[in-house]
């Protein structure tokens, strides 16, 4: 056991300075939450749900800095006749180039002031937007066009200068030498005009190319160039539908949280700028998943400070009704104090602000309040068994006979939480160092802090109705005032009802307690009967881990996703990232161009087919990719070359590394269960089969969240916490305690109530989520503080002399009484986040509210069983 000693050493050493000791304490606690307010910023990177150290999100991150960030789309509705053959195109390809950080195209338009910021900021690594495609496009043709103008400039006058000097040497005059020469100039340019005619017939191009000139925007873009056929299926990624466009802006991945929500901002202000928007059409709408996590960071900075308030606010009324005692607002003061002293270490260790850190904000509070009330209610029983001793004494001897075993229970509950760093979920590995840390600041505020003030502001000895609610003269005075509640004020009033509601509860478990310890044999066969239907029943718990159900579902940014879903039957993108010393090579190209063909077949892909939401639509549709932009498969390198260079560079690095080492190929993957997700997924991986020399990997948010999905959703890895948990335990108390039976018989309900819960919430349909699937660690967490604490004090009643059904009652009727105050408090506070708007919160406060309650019903029924059973 930790020796009384040491921990009454601090105490006394504290009350000697009280008000030093608190100055200190809140000082800490004071500039952490300043710091905390100040520097912490929410981060809900994928990086905070996919494990970094993952082959996939490694591939993935390495095809973000060759070809950019997941893309913040803009959504154009508009008819592409009325979008493409007027004047909004001019006003497109102005916000496109705006967005680029490029010169205007017409200097003397006033551009809005969000491109001079875009322009500073430069944050987008390539725009690809139908207004950037035509007029790159068109200036590529004019640019290639007269330079074959002026090499044939070059070809006829040398042509006619050799026909002149001919001429010359068979002594023709010099008139028939001007006349060969004028003949040798006309054929050139004939053989000229007739390649551009070919050329022209071959490409759709019979017009000048130029953005303003609707024919050549026609034939470049329209099948057959004719606006009624609809867009060419190879440009399906620009234009999904003949009613909707598409620009592509891929954030440079060196952007910081700050910069990529500064940049997103500014692409929102320009877009609804009325100097850019289409005169026809249903208008402009920026969405993307960058833009539904800049949101979602956004909400989970709101939800911070609004949870804080409202678990401050209720925990201080459940305080106020359940804990009976003098400072009864005490501990909440104390765990307030310990959050801000640990949410301050968070900022200054640079860490980001999670939604599991916001999360783990009421458990620490919940934790907190458990030691400061555990402490206070020794405090107290020392006062009113000695009511001579001074507060100083008081809270010595307090220290000195509890806090061992309180301290004994944090650290078990603190290496309980340590099995979550087996979770496949960084944050909620993040989430268990949180509270860990928390839990050791929590009892170091109540022993320090917690004691300085009962020390200096506890009044005179404790009255009998000052102690916990379920103790023996609590309920005689409970009886007493009972027949005086009219009149009284309202609060006052709830007070008696609550104490006689606490009279009636602890009849009705005094008559339970009988039948428990009649038959504990009995009784346990049942608890074990329904964990394990419990701990199959969690094999069959359904895990949500796609990050669109998880966020608000009132978010402005989840419905813009939406509607992109609706209008382009797509909501992300696929790739697979190519690489090898020279992926231009033709072979190389040639078994990208068959793979791509062969991977949209096999998932109802058809040329012509127009991707959309419908029923029967293909799961897997053509993005921009590298054999798309060279226009079909070349026989040989000078073909290859000669495609490379006739595609616009600025085209050409979305999907080839400037070392061409690298290559992407892109498709759009429709909204579809993560699940059916992973299989498309493992599909396209069987197919890659590249050349001898290459490497080609599935990348991108898709992969990373049905990965995400796969391991959360995986029973054997929820099982491996919850074995690693109890074992952590088990060790722990068997380290403290000394002996086995000592260490086991705590782990009985703690082991049992991780079954009762899986069963709750398999019977409710309650699913869980990134954060939820941890519940076998949380229950155990807590019930870890119940479970050792009664089971403490039972066995120090029973080597006073009392027998099993006496110690329980002691047992229950002091620690117990703490224990249920700290149970409804911290229940309260975990109440808070079902409020919450983002379901991940929400979901993860329902199931910890079902796992405290279980962890009570345990301590409740499950350990007196057990105690007993032990004893026999």
């Amino acid at each position: 056991m930790l020796k009384g000693e040491f921990f009454a050493g601090i105490v006394r050493a504290v009350v000697r300075r009280p008000i030093l000791t608190l100055l200190v304490v809140g000082a800490l606690a004071l500039a952490g939450a300043l710091l905390a307010a100040v520097t912490l910023r929410p981060s809900t990177a994928i990086d905070t749900l996919v494990d970094p150290g993952s082959d996939t999100y490694a591939q993935t991150e390495a095809a973000r800095q060759a070809f950019g960030d997941d893309p913040v789309v803009i959504l154009v509705k508009d008819d592409l006749q009325q979008l493409l053959l007027g004047p909004d195109l001019l006003r497109l390809a102005d916000m496109e180039d705006c967005i680029a950080a490029t010169p205007a195209a017409s200097p003397s338009v006033k551009l809005p002031p969000e491109c001079a910021a875009l322009a500073k900021l430069k944050p987008a690594k390539v725009v690809y937007g139908p207004g950037t495609f035509i007029s790159r496009s068109a200036d590529e043709l004019s640019s290639n066009l007269g330079s074959q103008i002026q090499q044939q400039q070059q070809v006829a006058a040398q042509r006619a200068d050799a026909a002149r000097r001919a001429a010359a040497k068979q002594g023709l005059s010099e008139d028939e030498q001007n006349a060969a020469a004028q003949q040798a100039q006309a054929q050139v340019q004939q053989a000229f005009q007739q390649q551009l005619m070919a050329l022209g017939m071959k490409y759709g191009i019979t017009s000048p190319p130029a953005i303003d000139n609707p024919q050549f925007v026609a034939q470049l873009v329209f099948d057959g160039g004719q606006p009624a056929n609809g867009p060419k299926a190879k440009f399906s990624a620009l234009f999904p539908s003949p009613n909707s466009a598409v620009v592509q802006i891929r954030l440079r991945p060196d952007l910081t949280q700050e910069e990529r929500g500064q940049a997103i901002d500014l692409i929102r202000r320009a877009a609804a700028d009325p100097l850019f928007k289409p005169q026809t059409g249903d208008g402009l709408v920026v969405t993307g998943v960058p833009v539904v996590v800049d949101s979602l960071a956004d909400a989970v900075q709101r939800q911070l400070l609004v949870l804080l308030i409202a678990a401050a606010l209720v925990m201080a009324a459940t305080l106020a009704l359940v804990f009976r005692s003098p400072l009864r607002l005490l501990p909440l003061v104390l765990a307030l104090a310990a959050a801000g002293v640990t949410f301050g270490a968070l900022a200054a260790l640079g860490a980001g602000l999670t939604m599991a850190s916001v999360a783990a904000l009421p458990v620490l509070i919940g934790l907190a309040v458990d030691y400061a009330i555990q402490f206070q209610s020794r405090f107290n029983e020392h006062r009113v068994g000695d009511p001579a001793a001074t507060p100083d004494v008081a809270a010595t001897a307090a220290a000195a006979a509890g806090a061992p075993t309180i301290a004994s229970a944090g650290l078990a509950t603190a290496v309980g939480f340590m099995a979550l760093l087996l979770s496949p979920v960084p944050m909620v590995r993040g989430f268990g160092l949180i509270v860990v840390g928390g839990v050791a600041v929590a009892l170091g505020c109540a022993l320090t802090a917690g004691f300085a003030a009962l020390a200096r502001f506890s009044d005179a000895p404790s009255r009998p109705d000052d102690v916990p609610p379920l103790m023996p003269r609590a309920r005689e005075t409970a009886h007493r005032i009972s027949s005086r509640v009219s009149g009284i004020p309202p609060i006052a009033a709830a007070r008696v009802r609550l104490r006689g509601a606490g009279a009636r509860i602890t009849g009705w478990w005094r008559s339970t307690l009988s039948a428990v310890l009649a038959n504990p044999r009995r009784t346990l066969a049942v608890a074990v009967a329904l964990a394990a239907m419990g701990w199959a029943a969690d094999t069959q718990l359904h895990v949500v881990s796609d990050l669109r159900e998880l966020v608000p579902q009132n978010l402005q940014a989840l419905r813009d996703v939406n509607e992109l879903q609706d209008a382009t039957g797509v909501s992300g993108e696929l790739d697979v990232t190519v690489h090898g010393d020279d992926v231009t090579d033709p072979a190389v190209v040639s078994w990208m161009a068959d793979f791509q063909q062969q991977v949209l077949d096999a998932h109802g892909y058809q040329e012509g087919d127009v991707c959309n939401a419908d029923a029967g639509a293909p799961e897997l549709c053509p993005a921009l990719s590298l054999p798309d932009l060279l226009g079909g498969v070349a026989q040989d390198r000078a073909s290859v070359d000669a495609l490379l260079a006739a595609v616009p560079p600025y085209f050409l690095q979305s999907v080839l590394s400037p070392d061409r080492k690298t290559a992407n190929l892109a498709f759009g993957i429709r909204l579809m269960p993560l699940d059916r997700q992973q299989q498309v997924i493992n599909e396209v991986r069987s197919k890659l089969h590249p050349p001898v020399g290459v490497t080609a990997a599935v990348t991108g948010l898709p992969v990373l969240a049905a990965q995400g999905n796969a391991d959360l959703s995986a029973p054997w890895r929820r099982l491996l916490v919850l074995v690693a948990g109890l074992l952590a335990v088990f060790l722990t108390l068997l380290a403290v305690r000394r002996s086995v039976r000592q260490a086991a018989v705590p782990l009985i309900p703690i082991a049992l109530a991780t079954g009762w819960a899986s069963l709750i919430l398999f019977v409710l349909g309650i699913p869980l989520n990134p954060m939820s699937a941890a519940l076998g660690a949380v229950v155990i967490a807590i019930s870890t503080e119940f479970s050792v604490l009664l089971s403490a004090r039972y066995r120090q009643e029973r080597l006073g002399g009392l027998e099993p059904r006496q110690a329980l009652e002691r047992a229950y009727g002091s620690t117990g009484a703490a224990v249920f105050a700290s149970g409804i408090t911290a229940t309260a506070g975990f109440a808070v986040l079902i409020a919450s708007d983002i379901r991940m919160l929400s979901d993860f406060g329902l199931v910890t509210v079902v796992g405290l309650g279980v962890s009570l019903l345990g301590v409740m029924l499950a350990l007196p069983a057990a105690l007993v059973w032990a004893d026999d």
